[in-house]
């Protein structure tokens, strides 16, 4: 697997603590569902922070540009500041704060401070297989990528010329 970001400096409000299989199946409890084992093995390597590749295509228009939108960060497990924490950083709070659909979690943040995001879909997912969805101003999900593989696999330096 493709380790699609580190952090570039320590970054308090997406790293947790050193990732525990106790912790997954805490957030797995509290989320009531199964993350996806490649976001689970990403965050073994580095539980959350700031991305080195960042920028993902679209086949669509986002509010960022025409073909393209930036992911500046991944969100961790555990801790004060993980999905599953009561903080204003976790996945319930972005939801309800931000109004994006009820479909998943909240995995990524942009540039935007929560105008759009990155979720895992569960909506026609079996156990621990969501699809990746981009959430625009618009609040419409569209899916991205089949898989968190996908969606890792997809992240980029930078646009290059086609």
């Amino acid at each position: 697997m493709t380790k699609p970001w580190l952090p570039l400096e320590p970054d308090p409000l997406t790293t947790g603590p050193a990732l525990t299989r106790f912790a997954v199946e805490a957030a797995e409890r509290e989320l009531g569902v199964m993350l996806p084992a490649a976001y689970v093995r990403t965050l073994e390597h580095c539980n959350g922070g700031f991305v080195i590749r960042g920028v993902f295509r679209t086949v669509f228009p986002t509010s960022w540009a025409e073909d393209h939108f930036e992911v500046t960060s991944v969100l961790g497990i555990g801790g004060v500041f993980g999905i599953d924490s009561t903080s204003d950083t976790s996945s319930k709070y972005l939801i309800a704060e931000w109004e994006y659909p009820e479909i998943g979690i909240v995995i990524a943040h942009t540039p935007s401070g929560g105008h759009d995001t990155v979720m895992l879909d569960y909506r026609e997912a079996a156990p621990g297989q969501p699809c990746v969805v981009y959430v625009d101003e618009d609040r419409v999900p569209r899916k991205i990528a089949e898989s968190f593989d996908e969606f890792a696999a997809g992240l980029t330096d930078a646009l290059r010329a086609e």
